[in-house]
């Protein structure tokens, strides 16, 4: 679950830090005439105007998310907006080296999903899922490194044409080409460097083949739209996730209630963390959640290892229309694409991270063998038994698995401040930009709208009686957008662009598409049935 934001100032999807841009206007003092003239300078006057600078308007909102008001530095020497907020927590915006970058590649990606993998491998069975699970594993790092290639080309392409634009003679290059109408410049959405995930699709297509250009500006929205669903979506699972294991705890001691009041009760503690936006705060919660889902995740492989059946009282083969749901699950594990350029912007070597023996590949082949084997071994344990979420088939008299619970439900509230933050800087400057009463009152209507959206998660969760059908349902639906067919699309039109596009070429991205096109639509609707069935 990929992403790195800058929370200074914000433009475009989740994905990448943003510098601050200098604000002139506000900057620079207001001219004076009579200073200069003092200096020995010439006061103006209508003879003698005021440098041009000083002629500069105040900029229109530029739909940034911008977070000054709520921020205080509290460090001396150290600026709180410069940090880079991330799912997994707030980092200091410095360059990293190749194990910080590895174990951020890590917290990315183990999570939610890699408890419901033993889920995936019931509706897959234990050899097809193993074999599925590796394949689709390579399958997503491939167009991983698709998507690298695509944005190393469309940076290189961009600075070549900003170099363009600078020496432009609009008169003189007609003249040179006798006289002929020039060719029309392709239209370029509002992009910002380094690139991310939704810059370099929209770059893909506002520099590719005439006839996919004006879909520049929409494949960058859909992008966007994506990823807030796919943030969103985290939230509700969350929501149902947490509820489902404090409801085992309590029954236990006696505290009989039902899911949907264990829901409710967890408002009040979401909403409270989601209206956090001082970055220090957020931290604390990240770092905590980090612990106890670090340690919930070795407990759980204690419990799971523990006296296995005979592998002849499992299924080695699913059927054929739990297929669906597998992929759905596999994928919402594994969709960690939005995460992998920032990760690599804020490198001391961003070379070091696409390499053979890089960070990309060494760091996803021990994802890839960890989701393998916890999967594995959770069908294995418990079978048919096995729920959405491993923590639910732990004992209920222990007290270490009572504790791994707790942990890992804990980890997964403190975390969900920062899922939800991802959607909030989508979703908040345009709202801000298209409602007059939230630019007059920008923070009491900003917290107004996280609470708001708080509350959608909440009563979407309420309406979700099996977790491991929903994650099915958002992998299949949004991870497999993300992952499977962004990548191959903008590969295919580069290609072509540059005249580099091969049968082979043109085969691999269709059997990806192919793939990710079938996954899509089996997943989504065999998800929406099973969602059905348990109401």
């Amino acid at each position: 679950m990929p992403v790195a934001i800058s929370v200074e100032d914000y433009c475009g999807p989740p994905g990448v830090y943003r510098p601050r841009q200098l604000d002139i206007v506000n900057y620079f003092p207001p001219y004076d005439g009579a200073t200069e003239a003092s200096n020995g300078g010439q006061k103006a006057s209508p003879e003698h105007p005021a440098p041009a600078m000083m002629e500069l308007q105040p900029v229109p909102p530029d739909m940034r998310y911008h977070v000054r008001h709520h921020h205080h530095r509290e460090r001396p020497g150290h600026d709180y907006a410069e940090d880079v907020i991330t799912t997994q927590g707030v980092q200091p915006h410095h360059k990293t080296s190749y194990a910080e970058t590895m174990m951020h590649l890590f917290k990315g990606n183990i999570g939610t999903g890699c408890y419901a993998m033993g889920d995936a491998f019931k509706n897959g069975g234990l050899v097809l899922a193993t074999v599925l699970t590796l394949f689709i594993g390579f399958v997503c790092v491939h167009c991983q490194h698709v998507l690298l290639n695509c944005a190393d080309l469309m940076q290189a392409r961009k600075r070549e044409e900003d170099a363009k634009d600078q020496t432009y003679d609009p008169i003189g290059t007609v003249e040179a080409n006798n006289g002929k109408p020039l060719q029309a410049k392709p239209t370029v959405p509002a992009v910002s460097e380094p690139l991310d995930f939704a810059d370099t699709v929209a770059l893909c297509f506002a520099y590719g083949p005439p006839s996919v250009r004006p879909w520049a500006t929409a494949m960058k929205n859909a992008v966007n739209i994506f990823i807030c669903v796919t943030q969103l979506g985290f939230c509700c699972i969350y929501f149902v996730f947490i509820s489902s294991n404090f409801k085992q705890i309590a029954d236990r001691y006696g505290i009989e209630l039902d899911v949907h009041i264990h829901m409710a009760l967890l408002v009040v503690p979401i909403v409270l963390t989601s209206i956090i936006t001082k970055l220090k705060f957020l931290s604390y919660c990240s770092l905590a959640a980090n612990v106890f889902m670090t340690l919930g995740i070795g407990i759980t492989f204690y419990y799971a290892a523990q006296e296995l059946p005979a592998l002849s009282e499992r299924n080695l083969v699913g059927r054929l229309e739990q297929l669906p749901l597998f992929y759905g699950t596999a994928i919402f594990a594994f969709e960690g694409i939005a995460l992998v350029l920032p990760l690599q912007n804020e490198m001391k070597h961003p070379a070091d991270f696409g390499k053979p023996f890089g960070v990309l590949n060494i760091g996803s082949t021990f994802i890839i063998l960890l989701f393998t084997v916890f999967g594995f071994l959770g069908y294995w344990q418990w079978g048919e038994a096995v729920q959405g979420s491993l923590t639910l088939n732990l004992p209920d008299n222990e007290i270490l698995a009572e504790s791994v619970k707790i942990m890992i439900a804990t980890g997964v509230l403190l975390g969900y401040a920062l899922q939800f933050f991802v959607a909030i800087m989508i979703m908040w400057p345009m709202v801000e930009s298209r409602v007059a009463l939230a630019s007059k009152h920008p923070v009491r209507c900003e917290m107004l709208f996280r609470v708001i959206m708080v509350l959608v998660t909440f009563l979407i969760a309420e309406c979700v009686p099996n977790l491991g059908a929903f994650i099915s349902l958002i992998g299949a639906f949004c991870s497999s957008s993300l992952a499977l067919m962004f990548p191959p699309v903008i590969e295919l039109i580069v290609a072509w662009t540059n005249g580099k596009l091969t049968i082979w070429l043109v085969l691999k991205n269709v059997v990806i598409l192919l793939l990710a096109l079938l996954g899509f639509a089996t997943g989504t609707y065999e998800s929406v049935l099973a969602l059905a069935k348990d109401f």
